[in-house]
Parts: C-alpha cells; structure tokens; sequence
C-alpha cells in the first residue's frame, strides 16, 4: 500500500479495504471480509461504505492539519489558552454563567430604576466609579452628609428590592 504509514486517510484511501487503526495493530477489511460476514449484502454496498470511511478519514485528516497549524510551545499556552475549543461541558457551564450573568444585570437594572434620579447618580458616582462623597458633594454643590444619607438610602432601596426578587 502507497503512503500507508503517512496518516490514517492514506492508509484507508490506498488499501483495498477499509482500514482500522488501534495503537497496537492494524485491521484491514476486505471486500471479501465484509461479505463473508454480511450475507444479505452485496459488492456496491461495500464500495459505498468505503466511499464513507474515505470521507471521514478525509475530515479527520484536515482536523488534524488545522489542529497541527495552531500549535504553540508550551511555554505560551497560558496566552493563548482562550483560543481552544471548549469541551461540552464547559460550553454548558458558560452557558449556565452567561445567563446567569444577564439574570443577575437584569435585577441590577430594575434595581437602579427603583431608585430616585439624585439617589441612582449619587450611587453610581460613589460605589461604581469609586467617587469620594466629599467630591460628589463639591460637585454637586450639597452636603457631604447628604451624599451620604443618599447613598445609604439607595444602598437600603437596593438590598429590599433584590430580597424581594
């Protein structure tokens, strides 16, 4: 056989069977194999499952030389660890994350929305983009107590709302 130890594709491709690969040994199915151990079959139908292993020994091939292409030394896997396929699993849990992600803005929004117009600014100013309440209070040109006592009133708006949801 032409190119029998190149890769799978070529063993099966240049036999006149269809082949199987183990890691100890090779098994090569005949024509006459197949038809010795399916009776009811005929010449045409081997050719058609030979036709179907070619294919799929053809896609494995290029798998693996597209695989083969993205190789990286181990030392850099960590950088390009975000570039390989997920396992099923995994495509389940981030699933299961991301809705679980947009579940949780979507509460965070009706949240905010609960909340006053001066309490939602006064909130985001101080606790997401981490504003001082002296600053928000020169800002706005109030109080710091009242930055304050409007923040924790968001705060207390915020903790009802998502016990309630």
């Amino acid at each position: 056989m032409k190119n029998y130890r190149d890769s799978d594709y070529a063993a099966n491709k240049y036999s006149y069977g269809i082949v199987y690969r183990f890691s100890d040994r090779t098994i090569v199915v005949t024509l006459a194999d197949y038809l010795r151990e399916n009776p009811g079959k005929t010449e045409a139908d081997f050719a058609e499952l030979k036709a179907a292993s070619d294919v799929m020994f053809l896609k494995q091939a290029r798998g693996d030389n597209v695989q083969s292409r993205h190789t990286a030394p181990l030392c850099s896997i960590e950088k390009i660890a975000f570039c390989s396929a997920a396992s099923p699993e995994e495509a389940f849990f981030a699933e299961d994350e991301a809705d679980t992600c947009a579940e949780r803005t979507r509460l965070a929004n009706a949240a905010l929305n609960e909340l006053t117009e001066t309490q939602r600014r006064r909130y985001a100013l101080h606790n997401l983009y981490g504003m001082t309440t002296r600053k928000i209070a020169e800002t706005e040109g109030v109080s710091q107590r009242s930055v304050m006592d409007s923040s924790e009133f968001a705060q207390r708006k915020i903790n009802k709302f998502l016990a309630a949801a």
